[in-house]
């Protein structure tokens, strides 16, 4: 076969990345694109048609290598179309509500885009919680995030449905995704630099924080980040994790300290914290938003260290957000986030946890590569409470699917989801009873 011209590489190249794509779309890596994905696909597609087609009708090559351009052209022009009109059928389905849909749905907190969106699930009983992103809050003002958490919140008591989970992102420092508008704080890694008066300085944080994120409607913060700062430099790839800028201290002592009573100083305004992310991503140096992580740390040394603020959790009526780290002593074929073992056999049973278990969003890599399809069925498979999934929301579409199908075959425990619901529900519903004992 004689090789290409240069010209003709060039676009029997571009053809097999359309195709590719085309296979693949919707990737939460692609999410800045999503509005026009399909429709910039196809025009891409054709585009490599019409190139590869005038380079036919010349006669000087008529090779093999344009004919398959034009082949591949054609092939992610109808895997644009079929995957786009799919989606679409795809959420139709669900909107449709179907009972092991609702079963399910209440085990999902999924990332808010639009009210009109967000109400048709919510008034559904198709999820159990919205995440406040980065973005969301960018365009809204402090008074419009609460004016649409209480219509949605009015939507679910008319359907005669319990509260949603409202959950945001509000660590201090540079996390902070709802600052705008809510006023920014500095990091809690900023009060463990001196011992004194260390719980009270951490509860009162606590209450100033939680009685701005009460004032939106947020009734769960996913935070603090209860991991040790890393010993180690931070890794080259890392982009999103960064520890050593977000982690309290490498003292367990005082990230214990301050986890409780920040925590405790939330809860006081109607507010549940969120200890992450366990089982720990100190000795962890792959990026979990893009790689597979395993923690392979002897236990002993874990509950010594490492675990010693998540322990506390309970006691300070905070949730526990799962990494997607394989424990590899436990479960060495999932990470933490999917795994019964980790779930029930050491929270639940040896630590007697009995609070809110919430997975890291399920559009991380090192996860996503499972399928989010068999990534969410495993979380609810395992005991989590609530599967989030909070950058990407098209993914809730197949990810409920999958789990309600799950659900119908009898895969599911449901005197689990029952149990899991009743913790969802007393989280969900704390704000208001907390305000209604102060009035």
């Amino acid at each position: 076969m004689r090789l290409p011209s240069l010209r003709t590489a060039f676009i029997f190249s571009g053809s097999l990345v359309l195709v590719l794509w085309a296979a693949n779309p919707r990737q939460p890596y692609l999410y800045a694109l999503r509005r026009i994905e399909a429709p910039l696909l196809v025009m891409l597609a054709l585009g490599v048609l019409i190139a590869a087609t005038r380079l036919m009708r010349t006669g000087t090559d008529r090779s093999v290598w344009r004919q398959s351009s034009i082949a591949a052209a054609l092939v992610a022009m109808l895997l644009g179309i079929g995957h786009d009109e799919a989606f679409r059928r795809q959420r139709q389905t669900v909107l449709g509500g179907s009972e092991a849909l609702r079963a399910v749905g209440r085990h999902f907190v999924v990332g808010y885009r639009s009210f009109e969106e967000t109400a048709a699930l919510a008034s559904r009983g198709l999820i159990g919680g919205i995440y406040l992103s980065r973005d969301f809050a960018r365009t809204r003002s402090a008074q419009r995030i609460r004016a649409e958490v209480l219509a949605l919140q009015t939507l679910r008591e008319k359907a005669g449905l319990p509260p949603l989970i409202v959950a945001a992102d509000q660590e201090g420092g540079e996390v902070a995704h709802l600052s705008p508008p809510l006023e920014p704080l500095p990091p809690l890694a900023s009060l463990a630099d001196s011992a004194e008066d260390l719980d009270e300085r951490a509860f009162a944080y606590g209450t100033t924080q939680g009685s701005s994120l009460a004032a939106l409607g947020v009734n769960l913060n996913l935070g603090p980040v209860a991991d040790l700062r890393p010993n180690h430099r931070r890794a080259l790839l890392d982009t999103h994790t960064l520890l050593h800028r977000r982690a309290i201290s490498e003292a367990p002592e005082r990230v214990t300290r301050v986890a409780a009573g920040y925590s405790r100083g939330l809860r006081e305004e109607g507010v549940t914290a969120t200890f992450k992310h366990f089982p720990g991503l100190a000795r962890t140096r792959a990026d979990t938003h893009h790689f597979a992580a395993t923690l392979d740390t002897h236990m002993d040394t874990l509950a010594a260290s490492d675990w010693k603020p998540f322990r506390e959790a309970g006691a300070s009526g905070a949730a526990i957000m799962l990494a997607h780290v394989t424990l590899a002593a436990i479960d060495a074929s999932r990470p933490a986030s999917l795994s019964r073992p980790v779930v029930q056999e050491l929270l639940r049973q040896q630590w007697h946890f009995d609070g809110l278990l919430i997975t890291d969003d399920l559009n991380m890599g090192a996860v996503f590569r499972r399928g989010v399809c068999r990534s969410a069925t495993e979380a609810l498979a395992a005991g989590v409470d609530l599967v989030l999934i909070s950058y990407d929301a098209d993914q809730f579409y197949p990810a409920i699917k999958c789990a309600a199908a799950a659900y119908a075959a009898g895969h599911l425990n449901r005197d689990e989801l029952k149990e899991s619901r009743r913790r969802i529900s007393v989280t969900a519903e704390w704000p208001m009873a907390r305000h209604a004992e102060r009035s």
